[in-house]
């Protein structure tokens, strides 16, 4: 990766201020950069920016390729409150904005470009979102049958009746893409890099699962057959069990991975450079029964391994990927990214707990060729951590909880007080090639 030594900061734009009740991609997202000039900084990270389901959560979307309509700036004021964002409030009074911005948008020449360019995905995303909102937001596999199986027939009955809706999810996303580029240009304009995140899953109830259905392990009615997940570790005791249904690497193989080479084209149309999410699985992955409850009971399984990024890479040249290599990983999860050059992560939060002053987690034992984090999205933050009761896990001793503060203190030579700007502090001045702040 040609990136010379740099620092940013993960914050997704649902983080940032403004008055309708979710960050966007509006004039705050460009005021933000000009924060991110002002401190020296050139990385701007971010989570998915796909259309959230499940949870609200960036990794559970409707698609991996369309754009989150909530991140839409549209005019005019509704005065949320201040504070962590009111899902349930702000999506209906969106929605509504939404609705006025793209009926009072005229189609031009631009619009049927991008409409003709991105048809690969949009259409398909277009109708299934129609089609949700026609079925009242159920999962496709609850849909009426002609339209859950996707029979040629009923596809054209629906098209035919949702046409104003369908027409609706497209210009959403001609809006979500003319925000977006215009915040890219401003970065560029500024010397800025943005860089993307794109899981290894995607979700069952989502464009890419029923309009694919297959590349993905389901059975007859659509279910997953097996589902993805981590095994029991020392954060829990039965795994994680994610839900996401599991590629069928084979049919996967035998279309030249066509699927993934065209997400990894549309993530880095957006963004100058991607972490891969949960890169060990491309290596080997848990599989979990379809019915299962826990992700207790399940297997590894050799996933596609250097073939599927010998097929991106041949198809796209060589990428700057950043490869999520955190959690259980093996020799031969690390010689698949040493093979295509992808530098790996370190997380500062993950220190100090054991292995003394050889942790490769402390930033003294930095690599050049590393990405390096205070924390990440999925950990409290620095001071929320270090102040917790028996620091976030329930499974230590206050006694150990005690000694590893006392270790963090010694490392940092602090008080504690401004213990976030002092893991700062040790990231910025690792070796590292990339250092970033959540």
């Amino acid at each position: 990766m040609n990136l010379p030594r740099s620092a940013g900061v993960l914050l997704h734009p649902t983080s940032l201020p403004g008055p309708n009740g979710v960050g966007d991609l509006g004039p705050e997202a460009h005021r933000f950069l000009d924060f991110l000039t002002e401190s020296g900084l050139s990385i701007w990270q971010m989570l998915p920016l796909g259309p959230t389901g499940y949870g609200n959560s960036p990794y559970q979307c409707f698609s991996a390729f369309a754009g989150n309509p909530l991140l839409i700036h549209t005019p005019g004021s509704t005065e949320f409150g201040a504070g962590p964002v009111d899902f349930d409030a702000v999506i209906p009074a969106k929605r509504a904005a939404l609705r006025l911005a793209t009926a009072a948008l005229s189609p031009d020449a631009a619009y049927h470009t991008f409409v003709a360019e991105q048809a690969g995905w949009l259409e398909d995303y277009a109708l299934f979102a129609a089609l949700k909102e026609a079925h009242a937001g159920l999962a496709w596999t609850d849909w009426d049958r002609g339209a859950a199986g996707r029979d040629p027939s009923a596809l054209e009955s629906w098209r035919t009746r949702l046409t104003d809706s369908v027409e609706l999810y497209r210009r959403e996303q001609w809006l979500f893409y003319q925000q977006f580029r215009l915040l890219k240009q401003a970065c560029r304009d500024r010397g800025i890099q943005l860089m993307g995140d794109v899981p290894i899953y995607v979700a069952h109830d989502s464009a890419d699962v029923w309009s694919n259905p297959s590349l993905f392990r389901l059975d007859d009615r659509g279910l997953p057959l097996v589902q993805a997940g981590v095994p029991p570790d020392y954060f829990s005791e039965t795994g994680q069990l994610w839900g996401n249904p599991i590629y069928d690497w084979k049919v996967m193989a035998e279309e030249g991975y066509r699927w993934w080479i065209g997400r990894m084209r549309a993530a880095f149309d957006l963004f100058d450079l991607v972490r891969l999410d949960h890169f060990r699985g491309f290596e080997a992955y848990w599989e979990v029964p379809g019915d299962a409850a826990t992700a207790a009971n399940g297997q590894w399984v050799p996933g596609p391994g250097a073939d599927l990024f010998t097929a991106i890479t041949e198809a796209l040249g060589p990428l700057p990927i950043v490869a999520e290599n955190l959690g259980l990983i093996t020799p031969a999860v690390e010689a698949l990214r040493e093979q295509f050059g992808y530098p790996g992560m370190s997380i500062l939060q993950f220190a100090f707990s054991s292995d003394g002053p050889a942790n490769p987690f402390l930033p003294h034992t930095y690599p050049h060729e590393i990405v390096v984090y205070t924390g990440t999205h999925d950990n409290d933050t620095v001071l929320g951590l270090f102040r917790s009761e028996a620091g976030g896990d329930s499974t230590r001793t206050q006694e150990q909880v005690d000694a590893e503060r006392r270790t963090i203190l010694g490392y940092t030579d602090t008080d504690g007080s401004e213990l976030n700007w002092d893991y700062i502090q040790r990231v910025w001045q690792s070796q590292a090639r990339l250092a970033i702040a959540p």
